[in-house]
C-alpha cells in the first residue's frame, strides 16, 4: 500500500542520493575504522531515518510495509553498515512496542527511537536459543513492583551502542517453550552489560556483542502491554514483519554488487573486447538480474499482502529464504565476474560485499530453518485444504 505515491518518489531520491554522493565515498573508512562517522549518524538522525516505520502520531514516518521495503532496497545498496545503524529502530528495536507496547510506553520511547536519540535492539538469542527461539534461559524473578534480570544474550546487533533493548525472559520458572516468557523494555542505566563488539567476518561498522543481565532491576511498568507471559507472541509479530524488511535489506545489496560487476566487465576488455561481451559472463548477469527481480516481485507482494491485513507467516519465511540465498549467489558470481580484482579489497568493494552478506543465510532464522518453517506451512495448509 502506498499512500502518497509523490511523497514515496521524493523519499526514494532522497535515499538514493544520500547512498551514492554520501555513504560510497566513505564506506572503505567506515570498513576500516570500524564505526560510522557521528556526522553521517547525525545526518541520518535529520533525515528521519531513524523513524521509518514508527507511527506518525509518535514522530515517524509510519511507512507501510510496502512503502518500507521499497526504502529497504534503496538504503541497502550500500555497506551493510549504514542500514544497520538505522535498521534496528525501523525494525526488531522499536517493533514490539509498535504492536504491543501500551500508548504510555509508546510515549515514552518511540518519538526519542524516531528522532534517533535513542537506539534500539532486540535480545533474544542466547547461548543455548537461537534456531530455537523458545529454549530461552534468561529469568525475570518478580520482587514488589520490579523484576530481577539474570542470563545472557549473544550475536545482539547495535548492543554495543544501544540505549534500549527488547528483552526476552522467562518470568515463570516452571515453564518450557514459548510458555512463560515475557517482553520487557531495559534501558542501559537498569544495570545491564555489554560486552566488547566481537571480531567479525564482515559487517564492520556494525558493532555486535553479548548482553549481561546481573541482578538487572527493571520495573514492572516495563513490561510491553503491561502483559506477562506474552513475550513469545510480541516476538512472532516483531519477526514476521522484519522478515519481510530483511528480504528488501538482502536484496539492494544484490542490486548494488550486479551494477558494480557490471561496470566492471564493461569497462574491461581481454582478447580485444569487453569482459561483458562474453556469453558465459552474460550468463550470469542474467542470472542475477533474474534472481534479483524474482526476489523483489515476492516481496513487494507480500508486503502488499499484510497491509490488507492478510496473514503472511509463509510468505515472509519464503521471502526472507529466497532473498538471503539469492544474495550469496549474485555475491559469488559478481566476484567471479572481477576475476583477481573481486578477491582484492584494494581494487574493488565487491570482496567486502562477499563478507558481509555472508551473514544474511545466518540471521533471523537460518536458510534451515526457513526451510523447515515453509515445509511445515505449505502441509499445513495442504492438509486443511484436504479436509
Amino acid at each position: 500500500m502506498i499512500r502518497d505515491t509523490a511523497r514515496l518518489n521524493a523519499l526514494l531520491d532522497d535515499i538514493r542520493a544520500f547512498v551514492r554522493d554520501r555513504w560510497h565515498p566513505i564506506e572503505d573508512q567506515v570498513d576500516r575504522a570500524g564505526e560510522i562517522p557521528q556526522a553521517v549518524v547525525d545526518e541520518l538522525r535529520r533525515k528521519g531515518y531513524f523513524g521509518w516505520s514508527i507511527p506518525e502520531a509518535y514522530g515517524g514516518l509510519g511507512l507501510t510495509s510496502e512503502e518500507l521495503v521499497l526504502c529497504a532496497m534503496e538504503l541497502s545498496q550500500a555497506s551493510v553498515a549504514l542500514r544497520a545503524r538505522v535498521g534496528t529502530n525501523t525494525g526488531i528495536g522499536s517493533e514490539a512496542l509498535v504492536a504491543d507496547g501500551t500508548p504510555a510506553q509508546k510515549e515514552r520511547w518511540l518519538p526519542r527511537m524516531a528522532r534517533g536519540e535513542l537506539t534500539g535492539c532486540l535480545a533474544l538469542t542466547e547461548p543455548d536459543a537461537g534456531s530455537e527461539a523458545t529454549n530461552v534461559q534468561t529469568r525475570a524473578r518478580r520482587e514488589g513492583d520490579h523484576y530481577v534480570l539474570n542470563g545472557v544474550k549473544r550475536f545482539i546487533t547495535n548492543a554495543p551502542l544501544a540505549d534500549v533493548f527488547t528483552v526476552i525472559a522467562r518470568t515463570d520458572a516452571g515453564t518450557t517453550g514459548s510458555a512463560g516468557l515475557t517482553a520487557f523494555i531495559v534501558e542501559r542505566g537498569a544495570g545491564l552489560r555489554t560486552g566488547e563488539p566481537y571480531r567479525k567476518m564482515g559487517q564492520s561498522g556494525s558493532p555486535v556483542s553479548d548482553v549481561h543481565f546481573e541482578d538487572c532491576r527493571v520495573p514492572a511498568a516495563n513490561v510491553i502491554g503491561e502483559r506477562e507471559g506474552e513475550g513469545f507472541r510480541t516476538v512472532m509479530k516483531v519477526l514476521n514483519k522484519q522478515r519481510l524488511h530483511l528480504a528488501a535489506l538482502c536484496t539492494g545489496p544484490a542490486m548494488r554488487m550486479l551494477e558494480l560487476a557490471m561496470a566492471h566487465t564493461s569497462r574491461r576488455e581481454q582478447f580485444g573486447q569487453a569482459v561483458a561481451s562474453f556469453q558465459l559472463v552474460q550468463g550470469m548477469i542474467a542470472d542475477c538480474r533474474t534472481e534479483i527481480f524474482a526476489a523483489r516481485s515476492m516481496i513487494v507482494e507480500a508486503a502488499r499482502a499484510r497491509d490488507r491485513g492478510e496473514d503472511v507467516v509463509l510468505a515472509a519465511s519464503m521471502c526472507k529464504y529466497f532473498a538471503s540465498e539469492m544474495c550469496g549467489r549474485v555475491a559469488d558470481r559478481c566476484v567471479q565476474m572481477f576475476g583477481g580484482s573481486g578477491y582484492i579489497a584494494d581494487f574493488s568493494p565487491i570482496e567486502r560485499y562477499y563478507r558481509d552478506v555472508r551473514l544474511f543465510r545466518l540471521y533471523e532464522g537460518t536458510s534451515q530453518i526457513h526451510q523447515l518453517n515453509i515445509a511445515k506451512l505449505a502441509l499445513r495448509e495442504h492438509e486443511a485444504r484436504a479436509r
